[in-house]
């Protein structure tokens, strides 16, 4: 019997026995799937915290005991819920554990402050989406295709000599025919013109030299005689320019990339299975729907 007790296998299952009966008589530690529900000091001041910001006070003795109490069935409620298995096959649950996974690599991700070289170099890389576009502003003589007919182009050509005759300064504002058409676009985006007059109008107006009436131009509402009064080429603005811009889409970029290397990295632990229909799924969808 004294060798018996010796041995150190049955020792290991002694202490094993007196460990599991001394947590079960303490309620079963704190975690997930036990009884016992610890609020500690650091819980109680995050619950009053977040009472004051809402509120702008914070919260009093009675108000304080129903954070605790909301907390504690909250608690309740969701080792119950997992315990009975219904946090399983639940779209929402599953969404929302994947959002907090993500979520604590964006944060790791928002932490980490880009360098200007870091920026600069990445605003080199995608010149295109911050090179601002051309800008123009515009004075137009309005002609009528619909209204004139076959003598649209000839009453466009006449007024044409007469405003080169007048100079870029010419008085427009009784000349060509009445239309809702803005006579004078302010300098700005060659995009405003192409809202204002259609695409085909715009695709002209690089062909148009500055400071000379040209035309007639044709667009989808009818004729125009054009003047380009000034124009500023494209350029790519520096870092100092776009920064916030810039340093927003470096991050959100950097945090697609940090995500797929998490999911790479984690899926060497897995072993995926996939089987397909032997009918393709929306042949079953559209039959289904058919029945």
């Amino acid at each position: 019997m004294r060798r018996f007790v010796r041995e150190p296998l049955v020792q290991f299952l002694v202490l094993g026995a007196l460990l599991f009966a001394y947590f079960e008589w303490k309620g079963g530690g704190s975690g997930p799937g036990s009884t016992r529900i610890t609020i500690t000091p650091g819980l109680v001041e995050h619950l009053a915290s977040g009472f004051a910001r809402t509120w702008q006070r914070p919260p009093t003795d009675a108000e304080l005991k129903g954070l605790v109490d909301e907390y504690v069935k909250e608690e309740i409620a969701t080792r119950e819920a997992v315990a009975m298995g219904l946090d399983r096959d639940d779209t929402i649950i599953r969404r929302r554990l994947r959002q907090k996974l993500e979520f604590l690599i964006e944060d790791e991700v928002g932490q980490m402050a880009p360098t200007d070289a870091e920026l600069q170099a990445w605003l080199e890389q995608h010149a295109d989406s911050f090179r601002a576009e051309p800008r123009v502003s515009l004075r137009q003589v309005y002609v009528s295709t619909e209204r004139r007919g076959v003598a649209a182009r000839a009453g466009a050509e006449k007024l044409l000599a007469r405003v080169k005759a007048a100079g870029a300064g010419a008085k427009i504002d009784a000349l060509g025919d009445p239309s809702l058409l803005p006579r004078e676009l302010p300098l700005g985006p060659i995009s405003e013109v192409t809202r204002t007059f259609g695409a085909e109008f715009a695709g002209r107006i690089d062909s148009i030299p500055t400071g000379q009436w040209t035309g007639p131009v044709e667009s989808t509402y009818g004729l125009h005689l054009v003047l380009i009064p000034a124009r500023v080429a494209a350029s790519q603005p520096t870092l100092a320019d776009v920064r916030p811009l810039v340093e927003r889409e470096f991050l959100a970029e950097r945090r697609k990339a940090q995500l797929q290397a998490l999911y790479e990295r984690l899926l060497q632990k897995y072993t995926v299975a996939i089987e397909m229909p032997k009918e393709a799924p929306a042949k079953t969808a559209a039959s289904g729907a058919a029945r």
